[in-house]
């Protein structure tokens, strides 16, 4: 298969199971934690500090954010379709990569099965389709593994090896932090460990590469640290590091899950791995670099997932090397059936993954835009929403106090403009929304007598979080109606 028939099949599959029905699900989850940052870059120019509301977001480096801004920037639209590209485009990249960067290392077939089991797994099916950080961070800790090992496997220049690993590696960091570096280097170590390779570790390029990504991540932290202060920003980010090895809160039953959860995300594929026999390999050369890649990527994963704090998808970059290491399998006859089965290997191991593909096909191509269908009038945030927005003109400045996330506000047609407290409310305010547990504030308060406010309606989301939209107007003149929508 030619670079550019395998090119071609490949972004068709991506097109068909990541593009339908991309922006016709309500925002869900954290994606309003990447959205509502990158519209107050947007709106403030201050792409150093990301913020929801009027809060500094100090638990994740901004590179999502940037990205979101970026398409909010080109398309000139602000919909769900046009902030979950940015995660569709970096599944695409990687399956790109391994088409053309890693067809010297897995040949015409390998690179191209490698590309269709990263596309068609399940954990990148419905990462990939969210604008979340995972879609993100694991494509580039996946173009850092796949860079290294196939300017590595076909023995380039060190600083070709390490130096365009490192560019991905430090923007992965600004998309995560450094936990991707525990998945690339159990792959760098155990790959020179099984192929005897450990000059390259200590090259001197592997120390500039080193300088080049912990620059990459300085270009952004000094200046935030800068903006909040040293002090404020390395606690917060300890923080994070250190809720994730506390057992404060550890809950056996999920932490026992976790292995299983994560294996799930390798579905369909999942299912040949028992099948995969290192002895069928005919060159050792290759059976040393599989086995490398076993227990590069086995070791790093049980290691994520067998921390406290850890979630399932924390270990989702083991998915790229899982895809080369299934790949180069299939492409290298080492999928062996059980002998008693008595079934021919090559076409039946073509039709089982051809049926996968095509399991994948569907999901995207049918089984997401059904599922838009069924749920488009029963999405609480947009019917949230559409309350505010029946009853604030779009016209008209709606003032939000405090409101920590919340987001519907991504859904709200009338600009926003957010203040820390009720007292800090201009004296033209005319509607304002608060959290509930400031509702007696917001209507007792006498900041614009003789004028009153008036309680109009409740709102609550999807996580049962209340907030009250107020009206300011001259006592005797009450026109709002209260609402409640739970």
């Amino acid at each position: 298969m030619s670079r550019i028939s395998a090119f071609l099949i490949v972004v068709a599959v991506w097109a068909v199971v990541y593009l339908p029905a991309l922006g016709s699900l309500a925002i869900k989850g954290e994606e309003g934690r990447r959205i509502l940052p990158a519209i107050r870059m947007l709106e403030t120019g201050d792409y150093v500090v990301p913020q929801v509301g009027n809060n500094p977001y100090f638990r994740k480096p901004p590179l999502v954010n940037w990205l979101v801004a970026a398409s909010f920037k080109i398309f000139g639209v602000r919909n769900e379709w046009t902030a979950r590209l940015p995660s569709a485009l970096a599944v695409l990249a990687v399956a790109i990569a391994f088409v053309t960067i890693a067809r010297s290392s897995l040949g015409s077939r390998g690179s191209t099965v490698a590309a269709l089991i990263w596309l068609t797994n399940v954990g990148m099916i419905e990462k990939g389709r969210l604008i979340e950080i995972e879609a993100l961070y694991v494509s580039l800790a996946g173009l850092a593994i796949i860079f290294w090992l196939t300017f590595q496997n076909q023995k380039k220049s060190p600083w070709l090896t390490w130096v365009p690993a490192a560019i991905f590696l430090g923007l992965g960091m600004l998309a995560k932090g450094p936990t991707l570096l525990v998945f690339f280097y159990g792959i760098v170590l155990a790959v020179l460990w099984r192929t005897n390779n450990w000059e390259l570790m200590f090259h001197p390029a592997h120390v500039v590469a080193l300088a080049i990504m912990l620059g990459i991540f300085a270009a952004w932290a000094v200046p935030f640290a800068n903006t909040t202060t040293m002090q404020l920003a390395v606690h917060k980010w300890s923080i994070q590091f250190s809720e994730r090895l506390k057992v404060t809160n550890f809950q056996f039953v999920n932490w026992i899950q976790n292995v299983p959860r994560a294996l799930v995300y390798f579905l369909p594929w999942l299912i040949l791995v028992p099948f995969i026999r290192f002895s069928k390999f005919h060159d050792d050369a290759q059976r040393q670099l599989a086995r490398g890649l076993a227990w590069g990527t086995l070791i790093p994963f049980l290691a994520i997932n067998l921390v406290p704090g850890a979630a399932a998808r924390y270990s989702m970059p083991s998915l790229v090397p899982a895809s080369w290491l299934l790949a180069m399998t299939y492409a290298g006859g080492g999928l062996s059936w059980p002998d008693k089965l008595g079934v021919g290997n090559e076409r039946a191991w073509a039709k089982v993954a051809a049926a996968f593909v095509g399991l994948a096909l569907v999901t995207g191509g049918i089984g997401y835009p059904l599922v838009a269908l069924a749920l488009h009038n029963r999405q609480q945030v947009t019917r949230v929403a559409a309350t505010v927005n029946g009853i604030v003109p779009a016209s008209e400045k709606l003032y939000v106090v405090n409101p920590h996330y919340q987001p519907v506000l991504f859904y709200v047609k009338a600009p926003l403009k957010y203040v820390r407290s009720i007292t800090d409310l201009p004296a033209e305010t005319r509607y304002f929304l608060v959290r509930a547990e400031k509702g007696e504030e917001a209507a007792t308060t006498e900041k614009w007598n003789p004028r009153r406010t008036h309680e109009l309606a409740r709102v609550r989301d999807y996580s049962k979080r209340e907030m009250i939209l107020f009206e300011v107007v001259l006592k005797g003149r009450l026109t709002g109606q209260q609402i409640g929508i739970g």
